[in-house]
């Protein structure tokens, strides 16, 4: 198993003895603090998001917003979004809050790298429930189409987030993982555990 220790002030260095591969890892603390900052600034992008889902349009007018993805999407489309508009209608108000307090959790989660794991999960999941459903899948796509929708963006940032274990760097993970003993991967993980490097 390979080790790590901050062997100057500015570099993470990976033992290379205890690697498959005989070279040395370095990677400048700069890039961990900018896997961190990058981290924060997504979490106030979701905080933004979340207000939007506080007010009253949203809360009030999540239905109809469903229904405007009825238009000219295709029949496969059309058959997953009244599945979705029909199960919402079952309590409006909840579902809306729902999305709501879920946004307002990631958005803490990013901005404090708090159990980072769960919310990068939970994070992909919601980005891919808004992108199937509100955003009908980035369509309909035509001769007019210029992009397939923010939200599968979104979920492909939760993933890079997670590989890059950014909750470790300008978080509270990297304390919180110790303390949560075998919930620890909630968290980000420790740094100081390591796993072979394949690359």
């Amino acid at each position: 198993m390979a080790t790590t220790d901050i062997s100057t002030k500015n570099v993470l260095t990976v033992n290379p003895s205890e690697l498959p591969s005989s070279r040395w890892i370095k990677v400048s603390t700069w890039r961990l603090r900018g896997i961190g900052i990058v981290r924060i600034i997504f979490g106030l992008i979701w905080a933004i998001d979340a207000w939007f889902k506080w007010q009253p349009t949203f809360l009030d007018t999540m239905t109809s917003m469903l229904k405007d993805q009825l238009k000219g999407a295709p029949p496969s489309t059309q058959a997953w979004l009244t599945f979705w508009i029909h199960t919402v209608n079952l309590d409006p108000a909840f579902f809306a809050h729902l999305v709501a307090i879920t946004e307002t959790l990631l958005a803490v989660g990013l901005i404090l790298g708090a159990f980072s794991n769960a919310i990068y999960v939970i994070g992909a999941a919601l980005s891919l429930m808004i992108w199937s459903t509100a955003q009908g899948f980035g369509g309909p796509y035509g001769s007019g189409s210029v992009d397939i929708g923010a939200s599968i963006i979104y979920a492909v940032v939760f993933a890079a987030l997670f590989f890059a274990n950014a909750g470790m760097y300008l978080g509270v993970d990297r304390y919180l993982t110790p303390a949560l003993k075998r919930l620890g991967f909630l968290a980000s993980g420790p740094i100081h555990k390591s796993v072979p490097l394949d690359v």
